[in-house]
């Protein structure tokens, strides 16, 4: 299982940018049947809070209905809570938010997390890519 960050939701729906195509092709991967990935509600939260402030809130919510039907969404739990909050305390890099999706990634043993935030990077045991890289096909195969 591949984890997903806001970044890769927020640019796959996005103007034209550097990473568009790549968010794009995670999630076409996933739609083909050649990953699995899932998402947090939190993250789909934080992505119809962003794209409400670029774009209408209608847009936000068809968005993030259409990104909730296609993803499996993780749960998090009271440990996930526990090691977010150590990894929270030991990287400064990292935000509380991202500190969560990092741990619930880490308990969930998944394959990867996809972010474009670099801060994933310094995360001990996690294997952060940043879809602007070459890891990206490597991860999904193409």
């Amino acid at each position: 299982m591949i984890v997903i960050d806001t970044t890769v939701l927020t640019y796959a729906v996005g103007v034209e940018h550097p990473l568009r195509d790549p968010c794009r092709r995670l999630l076409r991967a996933h739609a083909d049947g050649a990953i699995d990935a899932a998402t947090s509600i939190d993250v789909v939260q934080e992505f119809v809070h962003i794209r409400a402030c670029r774009r209408s809130r209608a847009d936000a919510v068809n968005l993030a209905r259409r990104y909730t039907a296609a993803l499996s969404l993780l749960e998090t739990h009271l440990d996930d809570l526990d090691l977010a909050l150590n990894l929270f305390e030991q990287h400064s890099v990292l935000g509380v938010f991202d500190s969560v999706l990092a741990a619930v990634a880490l308990n969930r043993r998944a394959e990867a997390l996809v972010s474009a935030d670099r801060a994933f990077g310094e995360v001990p045991g996690l294997r952060w890519v940043n879809p602007a890289t070459r890891d990206l096909d490597d991860l999904i195969g193409r």
